[in-house]
């Protein structure tokens, strides 16, 4: 169901039944996505996403269950509770109208459990990113109503992803290519030196994307393209939709609004960023990631040398919550990132700046340093709302 008041002249985002506004709001990481933000978005008519990693920690009892565990599968087995909770929350919050996703990181140990919960506990798409989830058709076979949702960079990968679900007898029901130029957090390119490579660009991605669409026999209509990463005016909505984008997706916008889960100094520090203060470095996934530059985060860079000459296998995550199939620091691999994720992002999600790892896109945002209610930054996009002060 659309909002009246958000109505626009572009088209809506059509996904498995349901007519949207074509605004996807990108899952962030540990918690800031979680279910206030996501059932807030959706209940206006667009895309609210959660984020599945460690959801236990907007939950106290969760928490004293098990923040000085190190019992994996205890720890395991709250996030699913926790996981449980939140979509339960954000489809009651969403009243019905919009769509509830999720994003699930094909890159984390837990993967296949959260997109099974997920789907049990009642989500409407699951969006995957960080690997290529050619696997998900089978997951989620007993759940034919769920959309499914891959984030991907460039047309080779996309190109991967379709030709295999194809030959499983399933589409994806969108996907979203995210820029690696522009986007916050873990990025999809293998190097930092990569990230302004041209086969990242939306007009190529899209132009290359319809034409493995001619050749499959899918037409341009059946699965709509979604760009993400930099989108943060109603002018650059609107050339994304020339190209023959179906709708975009926004994260950082989104993390700095009223509505966020996030922690006020969390928001405070994205908000007020200057372009200096944004850093791109190797995370502890073996991604490029991009982050706000803090004192944790100075210091880290600082000791990098260091840390890389001492690197070494621990042979089990060193908090026994082991998050990532592939971690550098567990695995003690000089090329990947040598700290611990969940830790640095748990201390965001409490506005720790002493700690916190805080993921940002590069580009500036629609408000400034302005904290603003979700509804308005929708209208901007859209072109329904008036322009920032």
């Amino acid at each position: 169901m659309l909002t009246p008041a958000l109505s626009a002249e572009l088209p809506p985002l059509r996904i498995r039944g349901k007519t949207l506004l074509p605004i996807v709001q990108g899952g962030m990481g540990v918690g800031i996505s979680a279910h206030r933000l996501a059932g807030s978005v959706a209940s206006l008519g667009a895309v609210g996403t959660l984020s599945s990693v460690d959801l236990r920690r907007h939950h106290p009892d969760l928490m004293q269950q098990t923040g000085r565990s190190r019992d994996k599968a205890a720890i395991d087995a709250a996030n699913l509770v926790a996981l449980d909770r939140e979509v339960r929350a954000a489809l009651a919050l969403a009243q019905g109208n919009g769509m509830i996703a999720i994003n699930v990181m094909r890159a984390v140990s837990e993967y296949a459990h959260y997109v099974r919960q997920s789907c049990e506990s009642g989500v409407q798409a699951i969006v995957v990113g960080a690997g290529l989830p050619l696997d998900l058709p089978e997951m989620v076979s007993d759940f034919p109503d769920v959309a499914l949702i891959p984030i991907l960079s460039d047309s080779r990968g996309i190109a991967v992803v379709v030709k295999r679900w194809q030959r499983r007898g399933r589409l994806p029901d969108a996907i979203v290519i995210e820029h690696p130029r522009y986007a916050g957090g873990h990025l999809g390119a293998a190097k930092i030196e990569d990230l302004a490579d041209p086969r990242f660009d939306f007009p190529r991605v899209i132009e290359e994307t319809f034409a493995l669409f001619a050749d499959l026999g899918i037409g341009r209509e059946r699965i709509p393209l979604i760009p993400a990463g930099g989108i943060n005016s109603s002018e650059k909505v609107r050339e994304l939709f020339a190209l023959g984008a179906a709708a975009v997706q926004v994260g950082t916008p989104f993390a700095v609004t009223e509505e966020s889960d996030a922690h006020p100094n969390f928001k405070k520090i994205l908000a007020e960023a200057k372009p200096e203060d944004i850093v791109t470095f190797m995370s502890v996934a073996g991604l490029p990631a991009r982050a706000v530059r803090t004192p944790w985060l100075e210091g880290y860079l600082a000791h990098l040398p260091a840390l890389i000459r001492r690197a070494k296998e621990h042979k089990v995550c060193t908090l026994a919550f082991d998050c990532l199939e592939h971690c550098g620091l567990r695995d003690g691999n000089p090329h990947m990132g040598q700290f611990c994720i969940d830790n640095q992002l748990a201390a965001a999600l409490k506005g720790d700046v002493k700690r916190g790892l805080f993921f940002r896109g590069s580009e500036s945002l629609p408000f400034g340093s302005q904290i603003r209610p979700a509804r308005e930054l929708i209208a901007y996009l859209l072109g329904a709302g008036p322009a920032p002060a």
